[in-house]
């Protein structure tokens, strides 16, 4: 019994959009194939294996049937890869061109693949490429080549060999909805790309305050924030915190983004977009906090709560932290 090939397409969304005007590209996309991953802000992955034979399309065909639809029914350019899995695609739509799309074919993802510099790979952080780059390892084909034992003394033993696989072209993830269906996400894209981080600064800090205001709104907490930055170049970092405790205090949620900031050590890269997604949402009712006796904590949960009848009553701008101010 031979194994079904599978064919993932990775689209690059050319727009900023709305939490709903996503949501209804997730819609239009599961009306091409039922498997569909978000992968927000701005991208979306589709497994097209079993749309293939109902559309009776090539693989490359049934991409350009999607892009056709959002730019038909919503006006969005996209640009698109196409392989045999996740990594492979979104690499490749990485490599397109906008309005492009690049078909990593079958038995053909080393030739593609080992020239290409190894911080291409998905997760590979600075300290890792400097590792890498110490010991004369600057293509992805190189690190496919190296010995596992190796590679293992360099970076440790599970390290060595999610990177290994990932040299090699191998993703076993699947497609599918594995989001979490509650969440929040405040993006801000910037008119123009920013060098200065005062400004990276003042950005984070603002979305953190946006998505405060929004929880404490719809009545939740968050147990974790998540910052994505898109470059100028169209690539992208996202990193990940677990609170201490679910909340949705804004200096709490502001210093934890910030926080996340500061460790990707941006120092002037050329930044088109922030995002910032609150999720593990839970009723407010079921928050719970440290006991402190500090009575500042409790002056400062006042203030805040003044602060959003002020903005319900004379609008967003109303009330902002100082560091936001003209």
């Amino acid at each position: 019994m031979t194994t079904r090939q599978r064919h993932i397409a990775h689209l690059h969304l050319h727009a900023a959009l709305t939490e709903t005007q996503y949501d209804d590209v997730i819609e239009l996309m599961s009306g091409i194939t039922p498997h569909v991953q978000a992968v927000r802000p701005d991208a979306v992955q589709l497994d097209l294996t079993s749309a293939l034979r109902y559309f009776d399309l090539s693989p490359y065909d049934l991409v350009q049937l999607a892009k056709m639809r959002l730019k038909a029914l919503y006006g969005i350019d996209s640009s698109a890869g196409l392989a045999n899995n996740r990594m492979l695609a979104a690499m490749a739509a990485d490599a397109s061109a906008p309005g492009d799309t690049t078909w990593v074919r079958d038995g053909q993802a080393a030739t593609w693949l080992y020239p290409r510099p190894v911080t291409a790979l998905p997760g590979i952080g600075r300290a890792t490429a400097e590792t890498l780059d110490r010991y004369g390892l600057h293509t992805i084909g190189q690190v496919a080549d190296v010995p596992a034992a190796t590679l293992q003394r360099l970076l440790g033993a599970g390290s060595a060999r999610l990177l290994a696989e990932r040299a090699r072209g191998h993703d076993p993830r699947p497609v599918g909805r594995s989001e979490p269906a509650a969440h929040l996400v405040a993006d801000l894209v910037l008119e123009r790309d920013c060098l200065e981080p005062a400004w990276h600064h003042r950005a984070v800090l603002g979305l953190a305050d946006q998505i405060g205001g929004r929880l404490r709104g719809e009545g939740q907490i968050a147990g974790r924030i998540t910052l994505t930055v898109r470059y100028a170049d169209r690539s992208s970092t996202t990193r990940t915190h677990t609170l201490p405790e679910p909340t949705n205090h804004s200096p709490a949620l502001a210093a934890a983004a910030l926080g996340l900031l500061s460790a990707l050590g941006l120092q002037r890269a050329r930044v088109r977009s922030f995002a910032i997604r609150a999720d593990d949402l839970l009723p407010a009712g079921s928050a719970y906090w440290q006991l402190s006796l500090d009575p500042g904590d409790a002056r400062a949960r006042a203030a805040e709560a003044a602060a959003d009848r002020a903005r319900r009553r004379f609008g967003p701008e109303a009330v902002r932290p100082a560091a936001l101010a003209d």
